[in-house]
């Protein structure tokens, strides 16, 4: 998938999602990722990696998980910029997407194995591990081939240090970026950025409650 269809989707004069510039070919296979949670048509996920010069992105209906019981459906979608990782705010509507868009989580990922990103994702088989501020371990995107519409993928936690059973991701629906809620980036309420470990010791208190 290329930039020309994240464009042709979206008319940048009604919509504040970042314009594409040229690809930025940098031959590295790991780089950064980017989670955002987006209330569209269906709350869901979308799970970025920089690969390639782009955004390699899936979306994902019930979130990425830490627990690796769950595998999660991931439907690969278009290239997004590079800029695109760091957007939060509101797509009006009457366009492509419209709702509110959080920055839920961002960091680094190590690519694991020999093969190239592009080679494994070819494959049908990613393998990395992530480096953010909720999620960390490695994981993998699995293809379902000859399925749906041959864009389904699964997300899996791999068994590691960073395992979590039963670990629910609505315990965490706050912005990385600017701390606030779905509601309250829905309402365009400035930023009330608290420090990530508070906010994730009051998640766990919540969880172990």
């Amino acid at each position: 998938m290329s930039l020309q269809e994240y464009a042709r989707k979206r008319d940048f004069r009604k919509t504040p999602e970042p314009e594409p510039g040229k690809p930025v070919k940098s031959g590295k296979d790991s780089g950064r990722f980017f989670i955002q949670r987006h209330n569209a048509t269906r709350l869901h996920y979308d799970f970025r990696l920089e690969i390639d010069g782009a955004l390699k992105s899936w979306a994902v209906p019930k979130g990425p998980s830490l627990d690796p019981s769950v595998k999660h459906l991931a439907a690969m979608v278009e290239d997004h910029p590079l800029d695109y990782g760091d957007f939060e705010g509101n797509i009006p509507k009457g366009n492509y997407g419209a709702g509110s868009v959080m920055l839920w989580d961002r960091g680094t990922f190590e690519l694991e194995g020999e093969a190239s990103a592009m080679e494994q994702i070819a494959k049908g088989d990613l393998k990395f591990t992530l480096h953010g501020e909720k999620l960390q371990g490695s994981f993998v995107l699995v293809h379902m081939k000859n399925r749906g519409k041959g864009n389904e993928w699964l997300i899996i936690k791999h068994r590691d240090d960073f395992v979590q059973p039963g670990w629910d991701i609505e315990n965490y629906a706050y912005s990385v970026k600017t701390g606030r809620t779905q509601e309250e980036i829905a309402s365009d309420l400035p930023a009330h950025r608290q420090p990530a470990a508070v906010k994730n010791a009051a998640a766990k208190k919540k969880l172990h409650a």
